[in-house]
């Protein structure tokens, strides 16, 4: 991930980010079950009740056997992300499964997503502010334009309650969404013209009591390898 200080504008796949975000704009619009959070400046939905309660256990389960302390993208030195991560299996048929059900709300091609990222944090740790699109002047971007380029959208998966703490929050919005069991939230890392959105800062905020478990995927412009 992208940290906010190692942001850039630099943009060479905008008119393919435009035409991606119009796409799943569109697709997002038509569905009734997709609720758009009332922001013309940056493209924010959520779904309710997208994973069943079975499905969440099952999913902080695999979380539970992959958490590793967080590294932020490429090992960045700041100490901004405290909480325990791992990628699930991708070859696991419940996964699989998951992905296609994700990949169909979005119309994304299945291709250009990353492997579902599983994070837990406990009372205590957090995520702080940071962008998912890439930093294009950065050392890493050569690696990434050759595994699919830049990001585009995010879906992320709240699997439990949180005792208190660990809301989502957008702050140049601004908006805090906090842990709905079940509940999906995507977002357009893009402003329309296909270029980086400075609004799309968020943040995990700290947990103050119990455990937070999501989930994670994140889109690529192209094919994801």
């Amino acid at each position: 991930m992208a940290l906010l200080r190692r942001t850039s504008q630099q943009s060479p796949d905008a008119p393919a980010l435009a035409r991606i975000g119009e796409q799943v704009r569109a697709r997002l619009e038509a569905d009734p079950s997709a609720y758009r959070l009332p922001f013309d400046t940056i493209e924010i939905y959520g779904v309710a009740d997208f994973f069943s309660a079975d499905e969440c256990a099952r999913l902080m389960a695999m979380v539970d056997a992959v958490a590793r302390p967080s590294p932020t993208y490429h090992n960045n030195s700041d100490n901004g992300r405290t909480s325990y991560s791992g990628d699930v299996n991708p070859a696991d048929p419940f996964i699989r499964m998951l992905e296609r059900r994700i990949d169909d709300l979005m119309g994304i091609e299945a291709s250009h997503g990353e492997v579902i990222q599983g994070q837990r944090y406990a009372p205590g740790q957090q995520f702080r502010g940071h962008f998912d699109f890439f930093n294009t002047a950065a050392d890493y971007w050569p690696t990434e334009v050759e595994r699919g380029g830049q990001r585009s959208w995010t879906a992320m998966g709240y699997l439990n309650a949180v005792e208190a703490g660990g809301a989502t929050e957008f702050p140049r919005v601004p908006v805090s969404v906090p842990p709905q069991p079940g509940a999906l939230l995507v977002w357009n890392n893009m402003a329309r013209d296909g270029k980086p959105n400075p609004l799309s800062l968020h943040a995990g905020l700290p947990v103050e009591r119990g455990v937070k478990y999501v989930v994670t995927k994140w889109y690529r412009v192209r094919p994801w390898r």
